[in-house]
């Protein structure tokens, strides 16, 4: 039985062998009141008293928190970067800068980013339609009390010019060990930026497939509407699936395949010390081999809760205390041992 209580990431939804998350966000800004770069720190702050006002109107204002980036400690913020709650950049912010946060983390809105408002919703598997309705019910209800500015011609305005449009940002976090593995990434990734998505790392541009998990996102903002670009990702992400699917199917002929499997579960419920490059090599490993049925025993939920959890400013965030990289990886790796060997 799901927890009702639990956070979104320790839940694994549709498609979850090759779907890890769902995330939609929009871009919106105040109707007449300048982009955050140019506000100064007591204009920033009376936005952050707007949405904050405005979120009390919702019916579901209680499952909310209002964090004061001012007040968070950078661990913490970084934690947070770490679980997709907030953008790198955000995460540098201070006074005038805010995050109202559903208490499950699956809705994080960031004020005063490079919009006035980043509403980002997050659910497990590939949940794009519901994801949509939340992001959607949730503009609408600041709309009516702040009001976002919009142009009949440009859409929804901006301060970064791709986001112009619709200012919707709709992803997918995937998991493509068979593809990683085959080499077929960079032939994928050019072949869906001709139909208006981008494959990214783990933490979107820039950054590394950790684990050989992708983002899969639009990139087509203007000219296009939310319903039409949620349907365009869907459509592709349901090839993708099925490749990883037969690829997969491809590995499991291959005797050492299994092996490797088994080795990297052995590894994670008996090592002393794991650097995070290595747990996310072993978990990307043991996570296909839960998804293809060689390992009994451990869930997928479990994964994710151990992805999550096992990042390095987690670990500090969680310990309340800073670590050298050495005591993180004596951390991860105890962890990691604990929630195994009690799982399978």
């Amino acid at each position: 039985m799901k927890n009702k209580n639990a956070k979104w990431y320790q839940l694994s939804g549709a498609e979850g062998d090759v779907v890890i998350s769902t995330r939609v966000r929009l871009a919106r800004n105040l109707s007449g009141v300048p982009f955050p770069a140019s506000l100064n720190q007591e204009r920033r702050l009376e936005v952050a008293k707007k949405a904050r006002e405005a979120l009390k109107s919702s019916k579901e204002a209680d499952e909310f928190d209002f964090l004061d980036m001012a007040n968070i400690e950078p661990r913490d913020a970084l934690s947070m970067v770490e679980r997709h709650l907030i953008s790198p950049e955000f995460a540098k912010r201070g006074k005038g800068s805010a995050l109202l946060l559903k208490k499950d983390e699956s809705v994080s809105i960031m004020i005063n980013e490079e919009d006035h408002f980043r509403i980002q919703v997050m659910r497990p598997g590939l949940d794009l339609d519901k994801a949509y309705e939340i992001a959607d019910e949730i503009d609408d209800l600041f709309d009516e009390q702040v009001k976002f500015a919009f142009d009949d011609r440009l859409g929804y305005l901006t301060q970064c010019p791709t986001n112009l449009g619709t200012g919707m940002r709709a992803s997918l976090m995937l998991h493509l060990p068979a593809l990683h593995e085959r080499g077929a990434i960079q032939q994928l990734a050019n072949t869906v930026s001709k139909l208006g998505l981008t494959i990214r790392g783990i933490y979107g541009e820039g950054s590394k497939p950790e684990g050989a998990i992708y983002q899969l996102s639009n990139q087509v903002t203007l000219g296009i509407s939310e319903q039409a670009a949620i349907e365009n990702l869907k459509g592709i992400a349901a090839q993708i699936i099925r490749e990883e699917r037969a690829a997969r199917e491809q590995l499991c002929r291959n005797p050492q395949f299994e092996d490797m499997v088994w080795r990297s579960l052995g590894l994670l419920q008996t090592a002393r010390m794991m650097s995070c490059d290595e747990f996310m090599t072993l978990i990307s490993n043991l996570r296909i081999g839960v998804a293809m049925g060689i390992i009994p025993g451990i869930s997928l939920d479990t994964i994710g809760e151990l992805i999550n959890d096992a990042q390095p400013q987690t670990l500090m965030a969680t310990a309340r205390r800073d670590m050298e990289p050495s005591e993180r990886d004596v951390e991860r790796a105890k962890m990691v041992r604990t929630r195994l060997t009690s799982n399978g």
